[in-house]
């Protein structure tokens, strides 16, 4: 599991709708099922009869090196292919060329793609080699073949200093990558890399003067860079507020969503929605005092907006991104590389001459391209199963010669790739076509290598959330995405003859969210003594643990009745590592006793099951040392370093509108009756729970992660991560320190075995559950809807899921 840094703005129920995406994280590519697979000698396409699926805004970013949101990515998944292959459950695909068939609920599913992956670790030199073999029938859009060169080119444009799209094929330690990014040897290098930290400590109103160890041109190119990195990433921000909270710039500066087209007006949502702007009567007042006329045209610039993240932080970007960041690049490591790749290369050792290559990428033959990677990572493999484009298009043929380390362009020049930005061009089913009047045009692509695509036309069209399902009624859109709520589901209902989700005009599939909601403690503000690892410490956390999870039924399905459920881990149901009902030593949350003996039975009412863990939360605050009365049944005093009553913040915007709002309304309930408290803090402002989790203040709290593909905890879960180390992800907000656990969070990070990295993951989820630190909550659905009336249902690809989209298999869609 991997989790971006936390937002001001971020949806703490997850919110977000779910993209229409081939499949998540880098489920993108095409595959075939075994009982749907086209045959070679398909049938005509019809002509005239487009299939159009609604969509939140595009930012007309259509490229596969610079989509940054999840709509521009689908217009990349459709129009292009990528090397890795996964099933539905997120699984890799290793031999995809020849297919390999998975189950899934049960039912057989073969999975194709355009290339196999083989992996190979090699111990004694601590390296690890994954070789792609290419697929011979590939063939780009406009009739060209897909191969080795193709493959190369899009790796040198990811891994080019210069390229500023989402892809992090940079963070994976290829072989020379470093020193091809910065052009440096291991030494200069090293040396930049120490004058970065000692230019970085001297601070920004440093003298400089001649026995610093560095020229001051040096130093002035440093703070350059680093307010370059740090406008950068509050452009970040924007873009990301531009993309999730478009539909609120009405209500946050005055803005219609269909109307935000200007930078100033970008800008001004991104500071409003992140807290460093508030409006009022068409004025826009930042945290400093100075004011924007939105209504009057005046609006703020992206300096603007930079200079109001530097006076909050007082200059620190490490502080700022640390709390502020709306992605994992971090300000300072960016401006380390950019400082070292800037003035390492001027360094007399180099005596002039550069790194002509990435020694760790390697192109064997036409089909066959090799990358050797130090160490081993099991996460790496998504990264470097690259989306592919055709250096016939993208790059310049003149300037590629694998031989002589020419790579079709020039180093540290993106200029051509950037140009052709909004009109993409892969080897995936669809060929783009056009953007016009908010729509998205495509058209079959004939040369698809899984067969052309039955229904000739696609049309991806932006559509507001509130017209998306009248939009399937009316027959203006043919598959949307709306939001799963209880409106949405009543207006589904209502158009179906049968009053179901599913029926005579809308067909509804839903899918679990790709993430879960949670309720967090702070082992070392919720401990007893000094000692937050003590069996006192956990029999404390316990005790409230146990009285969280008695009531998450009633609360979550107050909330959201069917379009959620109670799960029992700390993972999403989505991740094929999640321990199932099935499995043997499967357990509901924090339903033992003291001795370890079950809390409830089968025929227990909610009443009972109530009282049983009230009696069970008793005995574990006993064993944590706590004083209780036998007479009045109340507890009257905590031991050393405890507490009677404890916070927890429910961000509900200040009226409780949030799924554990009610649970925590029942627990306060019950520990009343014995003498304890709990304090709901439910803000108006989120910021008050994240400024307490930055400062690690927090007791406890509700709030949700998001899931990736891999469920690598190693950027939530290990020591080192806790909230305030040097060097820490500042993810770890359980302040979760356990040598075990770090230990099996290791050797999962570096096994490629899933059957063991499952167990082991299980063995990670048992410990985390033992500290009571996290309790999971819920996981939710989101839902993608059809027309019945138009589509041929019976070609929908089945057994949709978060890792396995619509658009898997949409070659064998048919409309009526």
């Amino acid at each position: 599991m991997t989790k971006k840094k936390w937002s001001r703005a971020f949806a703490l129920l997850l919110a977000l709708t779910l993209c229409l995406s081939l499949a998540t994280a880098c489920g993108k590519q095409k595959t075939s099922d075994a009982s749907t697979q086209a045959s070679t000698a398909a049938p005509v396409p019809v002509k005239d009869t487009p299939l159009v699926v609604g969509y939140s805004p595009f930012s007309e970013k259509f490229s596969p090196f610079f989509a940054d949101t999840a709509y521009d990515q689908d217009v990349v998944n459709i129009t292009s292919m990528q090397l890795l292959t996964t099933d539905r459950a997120g699984a890799i695909v290793y031999k995809a060329v020849e297919g390999e068939t998975h189950d899934y609920n049960g039912t057989p599913y073969l999975y194709k793609g355009i290339a196999d992956i083989e992996v190979n670790y090699d111990k004694t030199a601590d390296k690890t080699t994954y070789l792609w073999t290419l697929r011979d029938n590939v063939k780009f859009s406009d009739g060209e073949t897909l191969d080795a060169d193709d493959v190369i080119f899009s790796y040198y444009v990811y891994a080019d200093p210069t390229y500023a799209g989402s892809t992090t094929v940079y963070s994976v330690p290829i072989v020379g990558l470093q020193n091809y990014r910065t052009q440096t040897s291991d030494e200069v290098y090293a040396k930049f890399d120490k004058m970065y930290d000692e230019i970085y400590k001297a601070g920004e109103s440093h003298q400089w003067s001649s026995a610093d160890a560095w020229t001051q041109e040096q130093q002035t190119s440093f703070w350059t860079i680093m307010k370059q990195e740090w406008i950068k990433d509050v452009q970040a921000i924007v873009d990301y507020c531009v993309a999730n909270y478009s539909a609120d710039a009405e209500t946050a500066i005055g803005v219609k969503a269909a109307d935000l087209d200007s930078d100033g007006e970008k800008v001004a949502l991104g500071m409003a929605m992140w807290g460093y702007g508030k409006y009022a009567d068409g004025v826009l007042t930042a945290p400093s005092g100075k004011t924007f006329d939105l209504k009057g045209g005046t609006f703020p610039t992206i300096e603007d907006y930079y200079a109001e993240t530097y006076a909050a932080y007082n200059g620190d970007p490490a502080a700022y991104w640390g709390t502020e960041a709306a992605d994992e690049t971090s300000v300072t490591d960016e401006a380390r590389g950019t400082f070292i790749s800037t003035e390492g290369p001027k360094d007399p050792a180099l005596g002039g001459a550069g790194i002509p290559n990435i020694a760790g990428i390697k192109k064997l033959s036409q089909k066959e391209v090799e990358i050797t990677v130090n160490g081993f990572d099991a996460t790496a493999i998504y990264t470097l199963g690259i989306t592919v484009a055709p250096l016939h298009y993208y790059g310049e043929e003149s300037k590629y010669d694998y031989a002589n380390n020419k790579f079709g362009f020039d180093f540290g020049d993106l200029k051509h790739v950037a140009s052709l930005t909004t009109k993409p061009l892969g080897a995936g089913p669809y060929r783009f076509v056009k953007y016009e009047n908010k729509v998205v045009y495509f058209e079959a692509n004939e040369n698809y290598w899984n067969g052309e695509p039955k229904t000739h036309l696609l049309q991806f069209k932006e559509t507001l959330d509130p017209d998306k399902i009248s939009g399937v009624k009316t027959g203006t859109i043919d598959i949307t995405d709306p939001s799963f709520s209880t409106a949405a589901i009543d207006q589904i209902k209502s158009y179906n003859s049968n009053g179901e989700l599913s029926g005579s005009v809308i067909e509804t599939n839903t899918v679990d969210n790709r993430g879960y909601g949670y309720i967090g403690m702070n082992a070392e503000t919720v401990k007893v003594g000094d000692d937050k690892t003590t069996d006192a410490s956990r029999a404390l956390r316990t005790g409230f643990a146990t009285m969280f999870a008695v009531y998450r039924d009633l609360s979550v399905d107050s909330y959201y009745g069917d379009r959620a459920s109670v799960i029992n881990y700390p993972i999403s149901n989505t991740s094929w590592a999640a321990p199932q009902k099935s499995d043997s030593d499967y357990k509901i949350a924090f339903s033992t006793k003291l001795d370890g003996a079950p809390i409830y039975t089968s025929e227990m009412t909610p009443e009972q099951k109530y009282e049983a863990a009230l009696k069970s939360a008793i005995e574990y605050f006993k064993a944590a040392g706590y004083t209780f009365d036998e007479a009045s049944g109340k507890f009257t005093a905590a031991p050393a370093g405890a507490k009677l009553q404890y916070e927890i913040i429910i961000p509900g915007d200040g009226q409780g509108d949030h799924p554990s709002f009610m649970l925590a309304t029942k627990v306060k309930e019950a520990l009343q009756t014995i003498g304890m408290d709990l304090i709901i803090n439910d803000p108006s402002n989120s910021n008050v729970l994240w400024d307490k989790i930055d400062a690690g203040e927090q007791e406890m709290w509700c709030a949700a992660w998001q899931a990736s593909i891999d469920p690598d905890m190693y950027q939530i879960y290990y020591s080192t991560n806790v909230v305030g180390l040097p060097g820490s992800t500042e993810s770890n907000h359980y302040h979760l320190q356990d040598k075990q656990l770090d230990e099996l969070i290791m050797a999962a990070h570096k096994s490629d075995d899933q059957a063991y990295r499952k167990a082991t993951y299980k063995a990670c989820l048992d410990i985390i559950i033992d500290w009571a630190v996290e309790i999971p909550i819920y996981q939710r659905q989101n839902c993608i809807i059809f027309s019945a009336e138009r589509v041929k249902l019976d070609t929908v690809t089945p057994d949709i899921t978060t890792f396995w989209g619509w658009m898997n298999d949409v070659e064998l869609l048919e409309m009526q």
